[in-house]
């Protein structure tokens, strides 16, 4: 007897493969990199080697200045106005607090309890940007004027004979003092706070409120174990973005305060613009950056959270 083979089923044929990707598709994220990077290149990269080499020159207009490595201008700078230092980070550390004070409530309200009043909200809180912010700061002068409703009204209230005896204001007397500078800094740096933390608040899951309320949690407990560790990201971002251009502001300062008042940006400007010492005030410039970049790292650090809005 004879066994009959039977004959394997032909194979299929082999299904045809990826395609090999284009190279201009693959250098496409490039190219739409390429005007940001240009951008950056020429309007940040650029200016700051302009400035880091006028930092370490000498000279004068007069005899034209020249790079020299000198170094001590940094030193000079920083002993000389120390004080303006401090009092820009105190001023602006200041400031932050009190837009996160202010600020946190009237996200959460935003987010939470808003409605269909959101939208109107929102607006009114992106409001001042829709004038100049010479123009904000410009109105504070007439709300802190002297003999005005509110000072008039403090002083009723005996508020500025506490603000005196902390040294924020001078007797009845609020234009041309700390607090005022720290009220400006507040007004126009606390939608720089608000909407972070709106958008961090906003992605919350209300499921998670609900299931706190479900094991007892009372609202406070909530809000201290759930709300807040979740909005940590808008924490961050809002302080960040209030801390530094705080810290670097010079208008609030020049227009709000007095010579007692003057922050380390008032120094840099008049370094530029009437003291003519470049070294100076770019030695400074890089001074503030390290100092803010140094903060904003410890920060960032310590806060426990990459994860910014």
């Amino acid at each position: 007897m004879s066994t009959l083979t039977e004959a394997p089923p032909p194979l299929a044929p082999d299904a045809p493969g990826p395609k090999p990707a284009r190279r201009r598709g693959r250098l496409t994220p490039y190219w739409l990199l390429l005007p940001g990077i240009l951008w950056l290149l020429v309007f940040f990269a650029l200016p700051m080697i302009y400035q880091a080499s006028t930092s370490v020159q000498t000279g004068s207009l007069e005899t034209g200045y020249r790079v020299t490595w000198h170094f001590a201008t940094y030193w000079d700078a920083l002993s000389a106005y120390w004080p303006q230092f401090v009092r820009s980070v105190l001023y602006a550390g200041t400031a932050t607090i009190l837009c996160l004070l202010l600020g946190y409530p009237l996200a959460y309200l935003i987010a939470f309890r808003a409605g269909r009043w959101r939208n109107l909200i929102m607006i009114l809180v992106i409001a001042p940007f829709f004038t100049s912010f010479l123009i904000r700061t410009l109105a504070w002068k007439t709300i802190l004027a002297d003999g005005g409703p509110l000072v008039g009204a403090l002083n009723a209230l005996h508020v500025l004979d506490v603000t005196s005896w902390l040294g924020l204001t001078a007797g009845d007397r609020v234009l041309a003092t700390p607090l005022a500078v720290i009220c400006g800094l507040t007004y126009n740096f606390l939608p720089f706070m608000i909407l972070p933390l709106y958008t961090s608040l906003e992605r919350i899951d209300g499921r998670l409120h609900e299931a706190a309320g479900d094991l007892y949690a009372r609202p406070w407990t909530t809000f201290r174990k759930v709300t807040f560790p979740l909005s940590m990201p808008g924490v961050v971002s809002g302080t960040l973005l209030t801390f530094i251009p705080a810290a670097g502001d010079y208008v609030n300062a020049d227009l709000l305060g007095s010579t007692d008042t003057r922050m380390v940006g008032n120094v840099i400007q008049t370094q530029f613009l009437r003291v003519l010492d470049y070294p100076t005030a770019a030695a400074l410039s890089f001074i503030l950056m390290a100092a803010i970049l140094l903060m904003v790292t410890l920060y960032i650090r310590r806060s426990g959270t990459e994860d910014l809005v």
